[in-house]
């Protein structure tokens, strides 16, 4: 076999690697994704939330999701009660 040859053998190996996922998800069916994090973002926002990023410990981390599963509730509503509490032990401490 010539080198020519072996080199288009590589060719049609990559090009039908490379079409063998089809068409990206942001121009097919999910292209509306974006405009349902808009409408999420602008619920979020009429109902007072606020994004809050932050580091945090990985075992700290896993502490919380193990309490969110416990509870059968969401990450937010438990980091938010556990700030609540944590906000009025300080309060009520400092008195």
């Amino acid at each position: 076999m010539k080198k020519t040859d072996l080199e288009k053998n590589k060719g049609l190996k990559i090009n039908s690697s490379v079409n063998r996922f089809g068409t990206p998800g942001r121009f097919g069916k999910d292209a509306s994704l974006p405009l349902q994090r808009r409408e999420q973002r602008k619920l979020d926002q009429s109902m007072g939330l606020v994004p809050f990023a932050v580091k945090l410990n990985g075992d700290l981390v896993n502490q919380i999701h193990a309490l969110a599963q416990a509870r059968q509730t969401g990450l937010n509503e438990v980091v938010a009660e556990l700030l609540k509490k944590g906000l009025v032990d300080e309060v009520s401490a400092k008195k």
